[in-house]
């Protein structure tokens, strides 16, 4: 069984067990450990009968525990550069994501 679900205007495919990285979940007060739920839940596949919400599935939703509430990715450069200008700009950035595991699906 799996389920797609919306979390933070991002569409992810969860499965029981399965880890994911999502972009940083702003709330101050989140630590290893914590219980998230998400009912975002757009489609829900029971080995072969899918249901599809519109927009969602009524009832359905996703239990998530936070295993690392910050996580930074990988480093991207950005550069910049005019030919025969004299002009050079490089710039680095790094996503901040929350790493959480799906430990139940409730559908």
């Amino acid at each position: 069984m799996y389920v797609i679900v919306e979390i933070n205007g991002q569409q992810f495919k969860a499965v029981e067990g399965k880890r994911l990285f999502i972009h940083h979940v702003n709330s101050g007060d989140i630590k290893n450990g914590d219980l998230l739920e998400f009912d975002k839940v757009l489609l829900v596949d029971r080995e072969g009968e899918i249901t599809v919400g519109l927009p969602t599935v009524e009832g359905a939703k996703v239990v998530c525990e936070v295993l690392s509430p910050l996580v930074k990715g990988d480093k991207v450069l950005v550069f910049h550069k005019k030919r025969r200008k004299g002009y050079r700009k490089l710039n680095g950035h790094r996503q901040q994501f929350t790493e959480v595991s799906i430990k139940q699906i409730i559908a």
